[in-house]
């Protein structure tokens, strides 16, 4: 029988995605302390009662600590609990991801202890990281569907080209070219930021698009 006094362990896991060389990634640490020391990790860390108003704040503090990140886009995704996810005890996780452009990960991936890996080939983790990691991309695949959520790995002024090719690597599919950009621009949720850029090998210069203010809800079939 559990001992009411006993407290379970709180902490919080993050799932930083970015694009690399064309492949969907995550951001890893490897755990300098036991248990599990020396393996890969997604990057968490306790929360603290003292400082966090809420967990929102545990996941961005924990970022900024363990990683050199912040201002990052950071979504809650679920909760993992139980008496068997840590050797510690019973514990449970408040997991989040995180989604940005490669260059804004810069910091953590100049830093010792951290590394980049595709997705695909981050198997193997400690705790319950590879459930975690499998909800944060269904997560990405299911909703990035329908929203700008893939957007937000790329620059604030992107290419339509650019952007048809965020979201067939964030969904693992390949979409119509000429479908998307007609879906795209009947939701409206990009619009011109009033600049151009010339592309290697183009005739001329290509329009450059942000995304509107706000949350946009893109429609799945294209």
């Amino acid at each position: 029988m559990s001992n009411p006094s006993d407290r379970p362990i709180l902490t919080v896991d993050i799932v930083p995605l970015t694009l690399a060389n064309g492949r969907l990634c995550v951001l890893r640490a490897l755990r300098p302390e036991a248990p599990f020391a020396g393996r890969a990790a997604l990057i968490g860390g306790y929360v603290h009662t003292d400082e966090d108003r809420h967990l929102g704040d545990s996941a961005r503090r924990v970022l900024t600590a363990k990683a050199g990140l912040s201002a990052l886009y950071v979504e809650q995704l679920s909760t993992f609990s139980g008496p068997d996810r840590d050797p510690r005890g019973w514990s449970a996780s408040v997991a989040y991801f995180s989604l940005s452009p490669l260059t804004a990960l810069q910091p953590a991936l100049e830093a010792p202890g951290l590394e980049l890996v595709p997705a695909d080939e981050a198997g193997g983790m400690p705790f319950d990281h590879d459930t975690i990691l499998a909800a944060a991309l269904a997560r990405l695949r299911g909703k990035g569907a329908y929203s700008d959520l893939p957007a937000r790995f790329l620059e604030a002024e992107f290419t339509l080209a650019e952007l048809h090719a965020v979201y067939e690597i964030a969904l693992g599919e390949t979409l119509n070219i000429d479908a998307f950009r007609r879906k795209v621009m009947e939701r409206g949720f990009i619009e011109e930021s009033g600049a151009k850029r010339r592309e290697p090998g183009a005739n001329r210069p290509s329009l450059l698009y942000q995304l509107k203010a706000g949350h946009a809800v893109f429609d799945r079939r294209m």
